[in-house]
């Protein structure tokens, strides 16, 4: 099924992200996690890129391919412009399509030092538009930013770029992270007059353990409003009560995002099925 049909059919989409393991020997507990995931009843489960293969660890497709055809739930896979070109993305299009997956999300990827630049696609919307007007038939979404992209000048010409996006054949937008409910209702409502009208997911991760705090944080470039640092101060040296608190403060968010009016939530859950459960225990009356 389409990802980007579910919206006509509900005033809230719910999801969950997962990460392929590093590892193919973890992807037994993994399979595990996603079975627990299913009973929250996402109505899709997005696939981090995961390149597998020679590489090692397991790859986005077997992910996809394990969600849709022995979950039954609809996957939403990643593809990166980094390390790619339009021969790899042929080719992945093509294993996705053997799964019987076809939505995608089309994103540029983190620059590393393993992932030269792509000769083929400098920006998410080229390859979008790769997937568009070479395999029709695929459902395609892309990344948004309530805060503005990182390397944007501005969030308004962060949000005028998205139109590139969307006349390349994007049907979805999902936000990248934030913790300040009030960042996506400015971006939206900048997003919708600047003539974007796709619908958007609202993304949300729980911060549950002190780890998470520095490297999460830093790499998503979100800011941190006061309620969140004096959360995060006041139960940093105590585990239990941080767990109870990041899941809390993740259910309030989420619960005003679809009060008001959200056309998705999507839940960051690190492949945690027990903080997902706790976050959608606190949402489902609303879902």
């Amino acid at each position: 099924m389409q990802i980007s049909q579910m919206f006509k059919r509900k005033p809230c989409v719910f999801s969950i992200e997962c990460f392929p393991p590093k590892q193919t020997a973890n992807f037994d507990k993994m399979k595990d996690t996603l079975r627990t995931m299913r009973t929250l009843n996402p109505d899709f489960i997005s696939v981090t890129y995961g390149a597998g293969g020679s590489t090692g660890g397991v790859s986005t497709v077997e992910v996809a391919e394990f969600l849709k055809n022995d979950l039954n739930v609809e996957p939403l896979a990643h593809m990166i412009c980094m390390g790619s070109d339009k021969a790899k993305a042929a080719q992945l299009l093509d294993q996705l399509n053997a799964a019987g997956v076809r939505n995608v999300l089309t994103l540029r990827g983190d620059r590393t030092p393993t992932r030269p630049e792509s000769p083929d696609f400098a920006h998410a919307s080229d390859l979008a538009q790769f997937v568009w007007q070479t395999q029709p038939e695929f459902d395609i979404h892309a990344a948004c930013y309530p805060e503005g992209h990182p390397e944007a000048a501005t969030l308004a010409q962060d949000v005028a770029n998205l139109r590139f996006k969307q006349e390349a054949g994007a049907t979805h937008l999902l936000t990248q992270l934030f913790f300040d409910n009030m960042h996506f209702y400015r971006f939206l409502n900048l997003a919708r007059r600047a003539g974007i009208t796709l619908p958007v997911s609202a993304g949300v991760m729980p911060i549950v353990k002190r780890s998470q705090i520095e490297r999460t944080v830093a790499l998503s470039s979100a800011s941190l409003p006061s309620e969140f640092t004096r959360m995060i101060s006041r139960y940093q040296d105590d585990p239990e009560s941080l767990y109870a608190a990041g899941v809390d403060y993740a259910v309030q968010q989420l619960r005003d995002l679809i009060e008001g009016g959200a056309d998705g939530v999507h839940l960051y859950a690190m492949n945690d099925a027990k903080v997902a459960a706790a976050v959608y225990e606190g949402i489902k009356d609303l879902l």
